[in-house]
């Protein structure tokens, strides 16, 4: 079987994104990127929890991903569990939904000639109207980070900052300094693979200093940004 390289498109649900990969075989690396996924692999509809670390898995070669990504604090209303109850996990929507409700989304999926679509339209179909306030904390967070701490991000949205971050572990599975760190690794790492300079990248993304860079993404990824840009 020809391995298909990874594709993504924009989902019908705004913010989502719809993506399909064959695997080449032997272990990966998934970055943590402050969403959660719903997926279709090896005939059994998965959800992909959010991290707050890389997620290492391995798959034989030709196994063939169909998934939908929601936006960062979105999934919760379609799957019905807040997201921390599922950090850095890997659980079958059937552990989660009822049996007759997860096969009828699975059947649906899995049957039509284009699962893509299939899976596209069906969360679309079942997704409740994005949470207004955790649109506004994402917003607020890719923006300006949190440059001026935690309390002045709660009163933006109108929250203390305890139900700042306890709203924040059920629709991202962490709190917002986890989430400002996360979205602001990908921001840089997106950058450095479009050719910028890692102290260049650095310096836009706001971090210290070349080095301060560096020790984040190991420490959320694992392995240096160098490495992962290689890989890419």
């Amino acid at each position: 079987m020809p391995v298909e390289p990874y594709r993504e498109r924009p989902a019908l649900l705004p913010g989502a994104e719809v993506w399909t990969r064959t695997a080449e075989g032997g272990e990966y690396r998934v970055l943590p990127d402050g969403c959660m996924d719903l997926l279709l692999m090896d005939d059994e509809l998965v959800v992909a929890g959010p991290d707050n670390r890389a997620w290492i898995g391995s798959a034989t070669a030709g196994t063939r991903y169909v998934g939908l990504r929601f936006a960062p604090g979105d999934a919760p209303a379609f799957l019905g569990v807040p997201a921390e109850a599922l950090l850095n996990e890997r659980v079958a929507l059937s552990e989660l939904w009822s049996p007759r409700r997860s096969r009828r989304l699975l059947d649906r999926v899995r049957s039509d000639a284009d699962p893509a679509t299939a899976l596209d339209l069906a969360v679309a179909e079942l997704t409740a109207p994005a949470d207004g306030l955790i649109r506004q904390i994402v917003r607020s967070i890719r923006a300006d980070g949190l440059k001026r701490g935690v309390r002045e991000l709660a009163a933006g949205v109108g929250l203390s900052e305890r139900q700042l971050h306890r709203r924040s572990l059920q629709a991202f599975g962490y709190g917002p300094k986890t989430l400002d760190r996360v979205l602001r690794m990908n921001v840089a790492l997106d950058r450095a693979r479009a050719g910028l300079a890692l102290a260049e990248v650095a310096a836009g993304a706001g971090y210290a200093d070349q080095a301060h860079l560096t020790r984040e993404v190991k420490a959320l990824t694992g392995v240096p940004p160098r490495a992962l840009i290689a890989a890419q």
